[in-house]
Order: C-alpha cells, then sequence, then structure tokens
C-alpha cells in the first residue's frame, strides 16, 4: 500500500522538475530535456524542451532555443522557435530570428529580429470583408 503511492508521487513529481544553469555557470553544447529550464548562466548552443523556458537578469543564451513557452528578463541571440508564448520583462535583449505564436513585450525591453508570428492567423468571414473594403473605399 506504501509502495503505491509513494511511486505515484514521484512520478508526478518529475513531470515539475526543472533544470537549472545557475550564475556564474557557462554551458557549450546541446541541452535537450522534456523538463522546463532556468537559465541564470551563460548558454552558447542548442535548448529544445517542452517545457517552460525562464531566463533570468543575469542569463544568456547564443544560439538555438525550441520549445513550448519562454520568459525572458536576460538575454538571447540566435534562431528563436516557440509554439506559445514568447514573454520579454523589460530588462529582456533578444536578437535574431523568432518564430511564435504570441507575443508579450513590456516596455522598455529590446526586440531587434525578425519576427514570424504562426497559428493565431484567423479568417474573416464575408461580412467582415465587405466592411475593411467599404471603410477603406470611404477613405480614399
Amino acid at each position: 500500500m506504501f509502495t503505491e503511492s509513494k511511486k505515484q508521487k514521484t512520478m508526478s513529481s518529475s513531470s515539475n522538475q526543472q533544470n537549472m544553469i545557475t550564475q556564474g555557470t557557462s554551458f557549450v553544447g546541446d541541452l535537450i530535456s522534456e523538463a522546463g529550464f532556468r537559465i541564470e548562466g551563460n548558454v552558447n548552443g542548442t535548448i529544445k524542451t517542452s517545457g517552460k523556458v525562464v531566463v533570468g537578469k543575469t542569463g544568456v543564451i547564443n544560439g538555438t532555443l525550441e520549445g513550448v513557452n519562454a520568459d525572458f528578463e536576460g538575454g538571447f541571440s540566435g534562431k528563436l522557435k516557440l509554439s506559445g508564448t514568447l514573454t520579454l520583462k523589460a530588462s529582456a535583449y533578444v536578437e535574431g530570428e523568432v518564430e511564435v505564436v504570441k507575443l508579450a513585450v513590456e516596455p522598455g525591453a529590446t526586440f531587434n529580429a525578425n519576427c514570424s508570428m504562426k497559428g493565431g492567423v484567423k479568417e474573416l468571414n464575408k461580412g467582415e470583408q465587405q466592411k475593411i473594403i467599404s471603410k477603406s473605399e470611404k477613405t480614399a
């Protein structure tokens, strides 16, 4: 009886684990994990995860990041591809190529990137298209 409940707790807690690169740590290479990442140090290379990536004020990533969601307070340079939301806090610095579904930028953040918004395109129905066309004709 006790072993079953321990196994269930272990299995559920493993999905909540987070990888951490602390301040003062530099990593060169590829990181692949199902768990999320908290970056406070320097990473040069590729990060692939199905979890969330949080880059703190002292964190810097140079390379490629592929994941679901990411929050940046630190720096990023390279190629960033997310299937969810990219959130840039006021102290964030991002440059390179960015492909996301949603983008949230606080005032003060630096965002120098070619950005593609994927998956969020809505089709207008005929009535909405007519309204847009008639408004543009009136202003012309």
